[in-house]
């Protein structure tokens, strides 16, 4: 039987907590068939990256081409897109390869606050990659580079997703979970507001939930789900990973991909 196919275009990190690892892991939960288009390799764990080297664009290229000439795509996700020479040779594949909902999660800096992307890559992911997103997902930080509007309140939060949109995104989804109280990932469509907002979990730093959410969205998306209804379903996932994540490194907690978005039935759960 045919399952659902999504792609994630992102670098690899070695500790398996978050990039395409932690991507592969997540669409398995979704019970989505995960392809990879590895952009750079990471050396790395739960204290911090140690080293990065980035693929030739033009290898990148030809790996999303062997995906999509074989399995087809139903949904994908970028990640980490170092270079400006990266994001040219992905935004090409996927104008011309024509890939659906595609949700960008605008990579910067690792939980550890190692830089993962060139300075003059970020001008680049504005220009040529943003206006093919059906979904990007800045943090709090990601969102004050791209808009340039410091965010210190709901209201900047809107004046950022509304500026952020100014840039081609369809959608925009800023998650909150740097700011004080509760977290809320604020989704804005050009008209409406949608806010999701779960208790926060006091565990300190989880590795890898931005990869996660990114990754869930766009399994949400290759299941046929609408996008606030994806949405839902990767915020309660992450909820779900963040409270019971793993102390198996010195570090950052690592998220639980084991945690499942369903209950026995295969139905969706509501917040534990």
């Amino acid at each position: 039987m045919a399952s659902p196919t999504a792609l994630t275009i992102a670098g690899s990190d070695s500790s398996g907590g978050a990039g395409i690892q932690a991507d592969l892991k997540t669409m398995a939960a979704f019970g989505v068939y995960g392809a990879t288009a590895l952009t750079s390799v990471t050396a790395q764990n739960t204290l911090g990256v140690r080293g990065v080297v980035n693929l030739a664009p033009e290898f990148i290229a030809a790996q999303i081409d062997a995906v999509v000439d074989d399995l087809g795509v139903d949904a994908a996700k970028t990640g980490m897109l170092a270079t400006r020479g990266i994001i040219e040779a992905v935004a090409d594949r996927i104008r011309a390869r024509t890939i659906p909902n595609l949700v960008v999660d605008p990579v910067m800096v690792a939980t550890s606050g190692a830089p993962l992307i060139e300075k003059d890559a970020v001008r680049a992911m504005a220009d040529v990659v943003l206006p093919l997103a059906h979904v990007v997902t800045p943090n709090l930080r990601e969102a004050e580079t791209l808009s340039g509007i410091e965010i210190v309140s709901d209201a900047a939060v809107e004046e950022a997703a509304r500026a952020i949109q100014d840039l081609g995104a369809r959608n925009v989804l800023i998650k909150g979970g740097h700011l004080k109280g509760a977290a809320t990932d604020v989704l804005f469509d050009g008209v409406l507001f949608v806010r999701y907002t779960v208790p926060r979990i006091p565990v300190g730093d989880v590795h890898g939930t931005g990869c996660t959410l990114s990754a869930a969205i766009a399994s949400g998306l290759a299941l046929g789900l609408a996008l606030p209804e994806a949405v839902e379903a990767a915020k309660r996932y992450v909820t779900r990973g963040i409270a019971t994540s793993l102390g198996m490194g010195k570090g950052s907690a690592l998220f639980n991909h084991f945690a499942s978005p369903w209950d026995d039935e295969g139905e969706e759960v509501s917040e534990p």
